[in-house]
Parts: C-alpha cells; sequence; structure tokens
C-alpha cells in the first residue's frame, strides 16, 4: 500500500460510504531489501509512522522480530469510540465478535527456489494475454487448489517480462443468503528475479486448527499448500486475530496458532527444514502471533 493515497481514500470513504471516520487502522509490511530505493514516506519506518500520525491520533508503531533480520513492521490505532453518537455503527465482522472474528494471515516469503521462481520469469510476451496466461499458470502450479475450487473466484495477471499477481474471492456456507454464510479473499504477488525472489500470501478466511472439518482449509493445510508451492529459504508468518474469553483462553488459542505453524514446516513432502523464531503478542481486543522461519544449513 502507499501511504500517499490514504487520504483520498479516506475521502472516497466519507463522501461516498459515508463513513465519516476510521474505526480502527492497521499497517503493516515486511523490513524491505531495498529500502532506499523506496518512494515517498516507505524509505524509512520513522517516516511512515511520522506520516501515519500526522493522519491519526491514537497510533502505535511496533517493530516484531530480530531487527538485524527478518522483522515486521506494525502501526496500528485504537477503536474510536462507539457510543459518540456522530460516528456510524460499526459491523460485528469489522468490530471482530464471536461468531465472526477479525482474522488476518500474512505468509511472507523471500529466496525462492529456482523452480518455483523459474514460473514466473519471462513468463508472457506483449503478445499474449495475460489473464489466460496466469489463469494456466495458476492451474499448474496449485495456486488455483488452495482453496476449494468451486468456492473461489480468482482474477490472475501475468506481467511481462516477469511477475505475478493474484486476488480471490472465497464464499462459502449452503445459502449465501443465509446468517452463516462467510465471504474472505486472498492476494498473492510475486516478484521472481535472482537475488531478490519475494512473494507474498495475505488471506482473511478463519482457518482455526480445530475447524479441519469445515469446506476451508485448516491453518497447517493452509500455511503447507503455500510454502510448498514458492518453497522460500526463508519466510515470515503472521497472524492477526480479533481475541475474546479469559486470558487462559486466548493463550491456548495463539499457542495452537505457534504449534499449527510449526506442524505445518515439518511436513515432510516439503523436503526441508526450518529453524523458527517466534513472537506472541497482546494489542487491545487482537492477538498476534509471529514466526520467522529459516532453512537449516
Amino acid at each position: 500500500m502507499n501511504l500517499l493515497g490514504l487520504p483520498r481514500i479516506l475521502e472516497i470513504a466519507a463522501a461516498e460510504a459515508n463513513l465519516p471516520s476510521v474505526h480502527r487502522c492497521f499497517y503493516s509490511r515486511k523490513s524491505f531489501m531495498f529500502p532506499d530505493r523506496q518512494l515517498g514516506p516507505h524509505r524509512d519506518w520513522k517516516q511512515e509512522v511520522e506520516y501515519l500520525d500526522n493522519i491519526f491520533k491514537n497510533g502505535a508503531a511496533y517493530t516484531v522480530g530480530k531487527v538485524n533480520g527478518d522483522h515486521w513492521l506494525l502501526y496500528l490505532t485504537n477503536p474510536e469510540e462507539r457510543n459518540r453518537p456522530d460516528l456510524p455503527t460499526i459491523p460485528s465482522i469489522i468490530a471482530g465478535d464471536d461468531l465472526f472474528p477479525d482474522f488476518t494471515i500474512e505468509i511472507l516469503m523471500s529466496d525462492l527456489a529456482t523452480e518455483a521462481r523459474l514460473p514466473f520469469l519471462s513468463s508472457i510476451s506483449p503478445s499474449n494475454d495475460a489473464r489466460d496466461h496466469a489463469s494456466a499458470l495458476s492451474e499448474k502450479l496449485g495456486i488455483t487448489g488452495i482453496f476449494p475450487s468451486h468456492l473461489t473466484t480468482l482474477d490472475a495477471y501475468s506481467f511481462h517480462p516477469c511477475g505475478y499477481s493474484a486476488n480471490a474471492l472465497i464464499k462459502w456456507g449452503a445459502d449465501p443468503s443465509s446468517p452463516s454464510s462467510r465471504e474472505g479473499y486472498y492476494t498473492i504477488h510475486v516478484t521472481p528475479e535472482k537475488g531478490w525472489s519475494y512473494a507474498s500470501f495475505e488471506c482473511n478466511v478463519p482457518s482455526h486448527s480445530s475447524q479441519s472439518t469445515r469446506t476451508v482449509p485448516d491453518l497447517k493445510s493452509l500455511v503447507r499448500r503455500v510454502v510448498a508451492i514458492f518453497k522460500p529459504a526463508r519466510l515470515t508468518l503472521t497472524l492477526f486475530i480479533s481475541s475474546k474469553g479469559t486470558e487462559a483462553e486466548q493463550g491456548e488459542s495463539i499457542e495452537s496458532v505457534q504449534r499449527a505453524f510449526k506442524l505445518a514446516l515439518a511436513d515432510p513432502d516439503l523436503e526441508c527444514a526450518y529453524s523458527c523464531v517466534k513472537i506472541n503478542y497482546e494489542f487491545g481486543g487482537y492477538d498476534l502471533a509471529f514466526a520467522s522461519f529459516e532453512l537449516k544449513s
């Protein structure tokens, strides 16, 4: 996300959607490989925080992970007061309730294996149809199988001379009009060049380990499927989830996430072994599980 576009986004939300205020803002990114090549405030985390502080008055910034290694940067604001009459009602799915928890996972992968990078390199010429090519590539690499295909609407694009991007909508539930019907998304972006190859996956479809009987994959299966496609030498996993219940219940929930991360990457089918650094955080109304993995030498 280019932060320079944020003021305009807020203007559109106020004018077109009658949303004059922000309930909460979450901005996060992995540490850049080449910060000096970034534009605007993105060259330095401190500049990004100052920029956001000029827009929001209740924000806090965090660095999660090893400062001298892969780490994750997070800026978030506290919720607006819900009892103010001038603020619109916050939908429960945004606020994060027991039925529809707010859930976001990121899988950020660097140093992709050669066999994982090559399909995205020089993969399309200007005369080819970028979407048709991306659709065939998604099928070939197993991207269409991350979630059941009958639940997924995938829009993918192949870039010239290299690169790939995909946005998917996931719908599940027997009756789309029923309260139990759910919608979510995932996004994938790939830069496959040797020396700085990178792939990111973000998804907000809840995938709790204890719910493996559902039509969507459990957390362990989801991580395993994504990592098996890109075979990274280094990866960062983050999961944000709205927290409910007692402190003991929250701790068990976030620890189960870390176990799922570790079990997913212990799969012998991945043909690699990772070492891990893990950190758990608690924020106002949210829990964060962070784990950084590197191939063992």
